[in-house]
């Protein structure tokens, strides 16, 4: 996303309100690329911005929809979002603290493609997440 946020948006289809910026600007300064709703919401209860929990739903929904950003639904109801960036990574999930690593493994992505080719399809697409936990 550019430095003009309300251009961005509007190209978007989305009409430029206060909270839609406010929620943008979050998702793009937070050093946690992987966010769910309720960890935005705290985030402004923390700095004291008033916007409530069903407006940051509502929010990223319509982002999501725009294709702004990408919802990622974890097992055990775990959604987050990120900004779709355009770039293809797989996901690491730790069932412990619930952190989210990206990752990108061209060996993986071979053998997948090696796999859809083998039983006669063309891959368009895929969404790999791995379910880990810290050795020890």
């Amino acid at each position: 996303m550019t430095q003009d946020k309300p251009k961005e948006l509007r190209k978007l289809g989305l009409k430029v309100t206060v909270p839609r910026l406010k929620i943008l600007q979050m998702l793009e300064e937070s050093e946690n690329r992987h966010m769910s709703a309720e960890d935005v919401y705290k985030s402004f209860l923390e700095s004291g911005e008033d916007v409530g929990l069903a407006t940051v739903y509502r929010v990223l929904t319509q982002f999501e929809s725009a294709g702004l950003v990408t919802k990622h639904n974890f097992d055990g109801g775990h959604s987050v979002f990120e900004l779709a960036d355009g770039d293809h990574h797989d996901h690491m999930v730790c069932i412990d603290s619930g952190e989210v690593i990206e990752f990108v493994d061209e060996e993986i992505e071979a053998l997948q493609k090696r796999i859809a080719d083998k039983y006669g399809y063309d891959l368009i697409d895929h969404n790999l997440v791995l379910y880990v936990k810290p050795r020890g």
